[in-house]
């Protein structure tokens, strides 16, 4: 409370955060009660949902028996020039008021980062990025207040006192100390999930050896085959070959789901993310934006895996999109009034029939525009981003005697052994540094690890004439045949694993 002449002012503020892609920014809630017509104004760049708030606090006062003042209540969001968006400003203004009100003690909740929606009859709801808002709050050295079904996402951020409230009222008798609020536990983690097992596939045992190098060095892989070759079925047995995320990989995956509103009971997953946008998606839902910047499937994929079937069936537009994420690493969404950054280290799986039909060199079932159908079909998909893609692979079509076989003897648990030894040698070559796999390893990293003997080097020069390889294939090609050279335990890069990463890419076609 602070004296201005004759005339008592009520200030009393309450923080909170302001969410800028995976970044919370401070936001400091002030009230103001001064004499005057009785009025409710929030300021300092509301969004339409901020400038609701008003009513539903409003409401929820209402439902545990108080009413506003007859005063004058402005609501600053400071700082001013910062845009505030989301519902979980809702909590913070409605506890601003009521410090101001004298309805709870302003130096006690000035000791915490206030963050949750409320519902009309005085509720807690839940809100988008409360993991992010945890960790900021250990950043200052403050507790949390949000919604009590998100309290175990929140006690994932460390050593961090969090208060999660069912209700307005049982979050202020906890103030006034006449019932504590339990602290709670963090969520649990679930097991790696496995999904479909390799032994599923019949034949296809090039495209399996493709998959394998895929998942033990993290390649961008291409599949290109027949309808019912079993593309699909492949690309989701990744993940179950994939090594289990460790526990710094999974609290960055559940960063992004935090922010994006998909993270359920605070529940943390050791499986890489599977995401699989259908081929309509726009160029927002894929690397990001929106009116209200939200992550994209790039991002929610971030150490997972991104799989695009159909893929000359995407906008060309939206598809070269991804050819700054899948370099990089990251996506910087830039918009007139933000200008935020998601990461998305994703591996990159496609599929694609190799012509409309999908039946080209079939000459029963192909049609008559072959093999100008290819052409066109296959030219939908830009240069450039084909050039990002480690592993090309040509998938055989599967017919009625492959499938009467018996399963294969390996599955996925035995591959998966031998991605994780590879993925092991990785760990420990590239421990001193930011790279995680092969596939991100570039400059002298590469180059100190994947230099070939004398054989190798004379035939990736000669490859790389005939095959006009671009100096990113020439570096992708190193990758891989760092890849398959781990998967052997063999300390260098020999020929032999040079021609087999040769055998994956890509030749550039002749004018």
């Amino acid at each position: 409370m602070l004296p201005t002449g004759g005339e008592h002012i009520l200030v009393a503020s309450v923080s909170t955060v302001a969410y800028l892609g995976l970044e919370a920014r401070a936001v400091e809630v002030q009230c103001n009660l001064v004499a005057g017509l009785p009025k409710f104004v929030v300021v300092g760049l509301p969004d339409k949902a901020v400038a609701e708030s008003r009513e539903r606090v409003r409401a929820a006062m209402a439902a545990i028996g108080l009413a506003l003042p007859p005063k004058h209540i402005v609501l600053n969001l400071s700082p001013a020039d910062l845009p505030k968006e989301g519902s979980h400003f809702d909590l913070p203004i409605a506890l601003a008021l009521l410090a101001a009100m004298g309805v709870v003690d302003a130096e006690t909740i000035a000791g915490y980062v206030v963050v949750g929606e409320l519902a009309l009859d005085g509720r807690i709801a839940p809100s988008p990025g409360v993991l992010l808002a945890a960790m900021h709050a250990g950043e200052e050295g403050k507790g949390l207040v949000c919604p009590a079904a998100q309290g175990p996402e929140a006690s994932w951020a460390g050593q961090v006192e969090v208060l999660a409230a069912t209700d307005l009222i049982a979050l202020l008798n906890h103030f006034k100390g006449t019932q504590l609020l339990p602290a709670p536990r963090p969520g649990e983690v679930d097991p790696p999930g496995m999904g479909p097992d390799l032994a599923q596939v019949k034949g296809q045992e090039t495209a399996k050896r493709a998959l394998e190098i895929a998942a033990a060095g993290g390649h961008n892989m291409l599949m290109v085959g027949p309808p019912g070759a079993g593309k699909s079925l492949m690309a989701s047995c990744l993940p179950g070959i994939l090594p289990p995320l460790e526990a710094a990989e999974a609290l960055e995956v559940s960063m992004v789901a935090s922010v994006a509103g998909t993270l359920q009971g605070g529940r943390l997953t050791r499986t890489r993310p599977f995401r699989s946008p259908h081929h309509s998606a726009s160029m927002a839902a894929l690397t990001g934006g929106g009116l209200k910047v939200k992550p994209g499937e790039v991002s929610l994929a971030h150490l997972g895996v991104l799989f695009l079937d159909e893929l000359p069936e995407f906008q060309r537009a939206v598809l070269d999109s991804l050819r700054q994420p899948l370099e990089a690493g990251v996506v910087s969404v830039a918009r007139a009034n933000a200008h935020v950054t998601f990461p998305a280290r994703v591996q990159l799986i496609a599929a694609m029939n190799p012509c409309r039909c999908g039946h080209l060199g079939d000459p029963s079932l192909a049609c008559a525009r072959a093999p100008r159908c290819a052409a066109d079909y296959q030219a939908k998909v830009s240069g450039p981003l084909l050039d990002r893609i480690d592993l090309h692979v040509e998938v055989q079509p599967v017919t009625a005697a492959d499938l009467v076989l018996p399963p294969p003897a390996e599955g996925s648990a035995e591959v998966a052994a031998r991605v994780a030894a590879a993925r092991a040698i990785q760990t420990a070559r590239y421990a001193e540094t930011p790279v995680r796999t092969n596939a991100e390893a570039d400059g002298e990293a590469l180059m100190a690890c994947a230099t070939p003997d004398e054989a190798g080097r004379k035939l990736l020069a000669q490859a790389a004439e005939a095959m006009r390889l671009s100096a990113r294939g020439y570096t992708r090609v190193l990758r891989v045949a760092r890849t398959i050279a781990d998967l052997n335990g063999a300390e260098g890069v020999t020929r032999i694993h040079v021609a087999e990463a040769l055998s994956y890419r890509r030749q550039a076609p002749r004018s």
